[in-house]
């Protein structure tokens, strides 16, 4: 890449977004491997693709879309022209391919289905944020990701100047309302994590209520998720935090985050707004390849 990724984005290693790119091409490559572009396309026709934003955005992608065309090809160049984490008008070119035209038609498909969707999450997770300027309160995403692509989505909500949640259920622990029926309340639940966790564990306890609230803050919660709550019920659980158990406990607002409301919850004064949305429904940002 002749672009530098900006720094806030921290793209994993490639050793780790290698495999699932592979596995995209080995899935449409399929047993014959690209016979349309093999048979209409001389073997030593070499051109210069562009990849260009067709709509508005931020982008994210860019890193898989680089392994999948040298995947196919270790003689292709690409050159980066608008990195992952920068915003893109319709029309300008985010990156130039030269080389073999077979090869370049080969990976386009691949490339395009990693930065389409991600590019999509980064201005969805870029929407929010800039909402929310201005707040406290940073924007998180969750464990609702595509299997086998959470590295890449959770990658693509940091470019959009968003934050991540944990990453699976073995970094941190989380009690959700079933596991507080099934342990016998917050309190037990608490209990035992604290019996058995390392000290580099933090845990957090997802409430439905005010009084729930109270429970996970008298518990000694690291952090409490404040689950669909309303925006009154949010002021009075800031305020509770806050007054009462002196704002030691992080408190992260889910549930019903659009982007008319993100700002309203922002100000209630919480730390984190986590959306599944960002990964689970974000549109995909029109992108293209044309030579």
């Amino acid at each position: 890449m002749t672009a530098t990724a900006l720094s806030f984005t921290r793209p994993p290693p490639t050793l780790l977004v290698e495999p699932q790119v592979r596995a995209a091409l080995e899935e449409d490559l399929g047993r014959a491997g690209d016979i349309t572009s093999q048979l209409t396309i001389a073997e030593d026709a070499i051109v210069t693709a562009r990849l260009a934003a067709r709509r508005p955005g931020r982008i994210a992608g860019l890193i898989a879309a680089e392994i999948a065309f040298h995947l196919v090809d270790p003689g292709l160049h690409l050159a980066v022209l608008i990195p992952d984490g920068a915003e893109a008008a319709p029309g300008d070119v985010l990156a130039t391919i030269t080389g073999s035209a077979r090869s370049i038609l080969t990976a386009e498909r691949v490339a395009l289905n990693f930065l389409g969707p991600l590019s999509g999450t980064a201005t969805a997770t870029a929407a929010l944020v800039k909402a929310v300027e201005g707040t406290q309160a940073r924007i998180v995403c969750t464990r609702k990701t595509l299997p086998g692509l959470r590295l890449l989505q959770k990658y693509a909500v940091r470019c959009g100047g968003g934050f991540n949640h944990r990453f699976g259920l073995d970094d941190a622990a989380m009690v959700k309302d079933n596991h507080i029926a099934a342990a016998g309340g917050i309190t037990p639940a608490l209990q035992r994590l604290r019996a058995g966790l390392g000290h580099m564990v933090r845990i957090e306890i997802e409430v439905e209520s005010l009084a729930q609230l109270e429970e996970a803050l008298a518990a000694g919660a690291d952090a409490i998720l404040l689950d669909n709550m309303s925006i009154g019920d949010l002021n009075h659980g800031v305020a509770l935090a806050k007054t009462k158990y002196g704002g030691r406990t992080v408190l992260e607002a889910s549930g019903n985050v659009t982007l008319d409301r993100v700002r309203t919850i922002a100000e209630t004064g919480v730390d984190y707004i986590s959306s599944g949305a960002l990964t689970h429904s974000a549109p995909n940002l029109d992108i293209g390849l044309d030579f």
